[in-house]
């Protein structure tokens, strides 16, 4: 912000910035409506801190970003804050999951690739309850190439122990973290995109049953199977395609008794994720398919 008296006075705020006319000094308002999955994030992190002393939330300085300011602020002691040190936030988490503690991971999809050393070696072959709560997962759009978290379902799916979720709205969302907050037998991750959530009604917190899927529609000859937020446009192609729809819900574990099932009973699947193909949910499911022989379209 050297140079430019604004970012100068208010370096957060001007860290990331949209399209704004620098001239003004002003960047421009939110519209409002719903609240994004950041804000979700952070509303769940607050309910379960005043719920859980064990609860500690590490953030490598994405305070803001990842919707973590009234944590910090309610939760001073339990929030970390640890700069830009990526391999630093997960190593610390380990050691505190090490210590009996309930550490949160909270960063961006783009950043953990820098730490995956960490995660191989530091957490998941421990199997230390670590949750990562990954932001910007998918596609980013404002906050430019460099922040698209396009890899993190394939780096993540081949490091053992680690359950992977993909929640399709903000319910969803709010219901993995607490399943991911309550696994004990390794780590978990729960990845959400940049943006607004689709305006569910929230219902109260209980663990969802590991690595099962839910039929959302029963169709023919199509099943559509979705990872993710994608899911309204999922639903749309559904009903006009008369295509059975399937929430997934885990990337790893996969329900591979629903996969064989919706292989057994449709002409050809189609995956929905924001994931590169390579390695993604979709690999995953031809993996399924090839390992008990099941030559379907995918």
């Amino acid at each position: 912000g050297r140079g430019y008296e604004p970012a100068e006075k208010d370096p957060i705020t001007f860290h990331a910035v949209p399209k704004f006319d620098p001239s003004s000094g002003c960047l421009p308002k939110s519209s409002g409506g719903l609240p994004s999955y950041s804000k979700i994030f952070g509303d769940w992190l607050c309910e379960t801190a005043a719920k859980d002393n064990k609860l500690m939330a590490i953030t490598p300085a994405m305070r803001e970003g990842s919707g973590m300011v009234e944590f910090s602020r309610k939760f001073p002691d339990r929030y970390f804050d640890v700069a830009i040190a990526e391999q630093h936030a997960v190593t610390f988490a380990a050691g505190l999951a090490i210590g009996g503690y309930k550490p949160i991971v909270a960063i961006y999809s783009t950043f953990l690739q820098r730490a995956y050393d960490q995660v191989l070696h530091d957490v998941a072959i421990q199997k230390l309850p670590v949750l990562f709560a990954i932001d910007r997962a998918g596609i980013v759009g404002a906050d430019g190439q460099t922040h698209q978290g396009a890899f993190d379902l394939s780096y993540l799916r081949c490091i053992p122990e680690m359950v992977i979720m993909t929640p399709s709205d903000e319910n969803e969302c709010r219901q993995m973290l607490y399943t991911g907050y309550h696994y004990n037998d390794g780590p978990s991750a729960v990845r959400y995109p940049r943006g607004n959530a689709v305006g569910v009604e929230l219902t109260p917190l209980e663990k969802l049953p590991i690595g099962k899927g839910i039929v959302k529609r029963r169709g023919e000859k199509l099943a559509i199977l979705n990872f993710g937020t994608l899911m309204p446009d999922a639903a749309k192609v559904a009903e006009s395609l008369n295509a059975t729809l399937v929430d997934m819900r885990f990337v790893k574990p996969l329900d591979e008794a629903l996969i064989l099932e919706m292989a057994a009973s449709h002409e050809a699947l189609v995956t929905v994720e924001e994931n590169a193909i390579m390695g993604g949910a979709g690999s995953g499911v031809n993996e399924v398919l090839m390992a008990h022989r099941k030559p379907v379209p995918v």
